[in-house]
């Protein structure tokens, strides 16, 4: 009997273990969809990983850049310019950050009040989707600019330090200036 006993309260513990899901705790944010840290990062126009296509694919990105200046050998010249791309990117970054949190936040407000109908879902989730579009191509563009900024050895130095081309040889070539796509070598 007390094995039997003892069997379902295991059983019942498994159960309720079971049946927790791994959003608990997830119903006190503010905005359900995000986390404080995301909500941070967004109004402080971090990358969050919205930029990887290009920062994995041979585009440096300028936060990255200036923080090895000395080791990629920047130029006064190209320090400038990259202190300017990065000020006007966070600028830009920041806003649009500030108008997906408060999109965020309104899609939320009708299912907190118990409200949601479906024929105002849609336009709610389209401008959603529309600003996380634009933030991420923000971040994307700036990729493209800031290695326009660069020669190819620098390019090629950038994929070394960043852990990139591990064999000290790495296959970006920097497009002319002017062009916006980084050559792969053969």
């Amino acid at each position: 009997m007390k094995i039997t006993i003892a069997a379902g309260f295991l059983l019942c513990g498994a159960a309720v273990a079971f049946a927790q899901s791994h959003y608990s705790g997830m119903e006190s944010r503010e905005i359900k969809n995000l986390s404080s840290q995301q909500i941070a990062d967004l109004k402080a126009g971090r990358g969050m990983g919205m930029a990887l296509a290009a920062e994995l694919n041979g585009y440096p990105g300028p936060m990255h850049v200036l923080d090895l200046a000395d080791r990629l050998a920047l130029s006064a010249e190209q320090r400038a310019a990259t202190q300017s791309l990065m000020a006007e990117h966070k600028a830009r970054a920041r806003t649009l950050g500030e108008q997906l949190v408060d999109a965020e936040r309104d899609l939320d407000k009708p299912f907190a009040r118990r409200a949601a109908a479906a024929d105002t879902i849609d336009a709610a989730t389209r401008r959603v989707g529309l600003l996380q579009a634009e933030l991420r191509a923000e971040h994307l563009k700036t990729h493209i600019a800031q290695t326009v900024l660069l020669s190819g050895d620098q390019v090629q130095m950038y994929a070394v330090l960043r852990g990139y081309a591990t064999d000290g040889t790495p296959d970006v070539e920097q497009a002319p200036l002017g062009g916006n796509t980084p050559h792969r070598r053969h």
